[in-house]
């Protein structure tokens, strides 16, 4: 995701002593990524451990060096320190922290008390937004980038994020126009690339994609989404082995590309090869995205065709889970049930109504003989 949101820079409570003119840089300290800073710091902390300066600086370095938890630590000592009085910047920090990990309630709290604490600057609608956005809370995510824009009107990531937030709302025409404004300002960033890329796949433009994922592939080729992007729009133009390459391609660089083992499933099928060839592609799938349409039916029905009776029934049982209601695929848990059933040993094999079939299959019971009244046997 675009990494957009500044450090913030807070002074440290005492100044530095003045460089000696003739004192020499150290490269090693100038060169050092805020993990080695913040690390740097942990002697200072040991020294002051009630520098509220010193914790703020330390958690911003964290945040910028991936360590979130590490991060919420910091902004959290601090604040216990603090006496109330300006207190928005590490809310805010706070705030990022918890976007990082996921807990997207406790950012928007935190994010809240950031601002009513005195926390103005265009960061803070932007993290909001951004919050919500990942929450699929479309409209309050647009409100705050509109909120940030006021404030920042050329912020690439607020143009990018609300881009993002019109295609989820299926806008595709504001979704391309926020997503090209946010290119202009940030012509060399993948990200920006891969969206719009993606975005004219799905409109069947590939030639649009194509010169976007291109750009994006010549900037960053270790990206996976970039080559699955570019391997979408050889498909639609009619170039399968091309894209069936730069599908392959996108899962070596990047297991989570889940719709490269779709399309590579797909493109099995279509070439009418053996089930043993798409089970896997479709099996990886499904384990990153257990809702993807279609892709369990095509995985019943490719076990089913390989002979892998009780993993494709457990695939149909799932179908009829996921579809309460459906007859095709309660026939295939009760067809499928009871090939599977015969093939167990005796001592194995469960009673023939543990695969119910459809009501019309089922044996009529037998009647059953009313039971004698009470005092005796009814007469002959």
């Amino acid at each position: 995701m675009l990494a957009v949101l500044a450090l913030l820079a807070l002074p440290a409570c005492q100044s530095a002593p003045a460089e000696r003119p003739d004192t020499l840089v150290d490269l090693a300290t100038v060169q050092s990524g805020p993990r080695v800073q913040a690390d740097e710091l942990d002697g200072a902390l040991r020294q002051q451990p009630g520098n509220v300066a010193l914790l703020t600086r330390r958690a911003a370095l964290r945040l910028a060096a991936g360590q979130p938890r590490a991060a919420l630590r910091d902004a959290t000592d601090a604040l216990a320190l603090t006496d109330g009085d300006d207190d928005g910047p590490l809310y805010f920090l706070q705030a990022r922290a918890l976007r990082m990990l996921g807990r997207l309630p406790e950012a928007l709290a935190a994010a809240r008390q950031a601002a009513e604490n005195g926390f103005t600057g265009p960061e803070l609608p932007l993290l909001v937004g951004e919050t919500h956005l990942a929450a699929r809370e479309y409209p309050a995510a647009l409100d705050n980038l509109d909120r940030a824009l006021r404030l920042d009107p050329d912020q690439p990531a607020a143009l990018f994020y609300k881009g993002l937030a019109y295609a989820a709302s299926a806008d595709t025409a504001q979704a391309l126009d926020y997503l090209r404004a946010a290119l202009v300002r940030e012509p060399r960033q993948p990200e920006i690339l891969h969206q719009l890329a993606a975005l004219c796949n799905a409109l069947r433009d590939p030639e649009q994609a194509a010169g976007y994922a291109a750009r994006g592939l010549r900037l960053d080729t270790t990206s996976g989404a970039l080559h699955y992007d570019y391997g979408r729009q050889l498909e639609l133009r009619g170039q399968p082995d091309s894209a069936a390459w730069h599908y392959r391609r996108a899962l070596a660089l990047d297991t989570t590309q889940y719709r490269a083992d779709y399309r590579l499933a797909l493109a099995a099928g279509a070439r009418g090869q053996r089930p043993a060839s798409i089970i896997p592609h479709l099996a990886r799938a499904l384990r990153r995205n257990p809702r993807l349409p279609q892709a369990r039916a095509l995985l019943a029905e490719a076990l089913e065709e390989h002979r892998d009776l009780p993993a494709a029934l457990a695939q149909y049982r799932r179908l009829v889970l996921e579809n309460p209601g459906n007859a095709h695929w309660t026939f295939k848990v009760w067809k499928v049930g009871n090939r599977a059933r015969l093939l167990l040993p005796d001592s194995l094999r469960p009673a023939p109504l543990y695969y119910p079939g459809p009501a019309v299959a089922r044996p009529r019971a037998q009647a059953v003989a009313p039971l004698a009244p009470r005092g005796g046997l009814p007469p002959r």
